[in-house]
């Protein structure tokens, strides 16, 4: 198990927390962020298992929280084929189509 970033998977290998202005080596993805959080959980209300916590918005960005804990986990690389589409071109096809586009 290690902490590691949850957008490449880049390892944290410091022994401190991540400072809000830390990002990632790899990505420059931040690292003190609700996504590389232990509360972090989709399926609760607001994400986060923290019930004492503030609602944050923007999951994968740097934030004030002070019940941040970073998360240690195994990282699983998610590959893609080229035929694959992301989720982000899937809504854009399904918008085209509702537009008539």
């Amino acid at each position: 198990m290690t902490r590691h970033c949850f957008n490449c998977g880049w390892e944290w290998k410091l022994a401190h927390l991540p400072g809000r202005r830390d990002t990632c080596d790899e990505c420059n993805t931040d690292l003190r962020c609700c996504r590389n959080c232990v509360h972090y959980d989709m399926i609760v209300a607001h994400q986060c298992r923290e019930r004492r916590a503030e609602p944050v918005d923007e999951k994968d960005r740097n934030n004030y929280c002070e019940y941040f804990d970073f998360a240690r986990r195994n990282f699983k690389k998610i590959e893609r084929s080229e035929g694959d589409q992301t989720r982000e071109d899937e809504a854009k096809e399904t918008l085209r189509k509702l537009l008539g586009d």
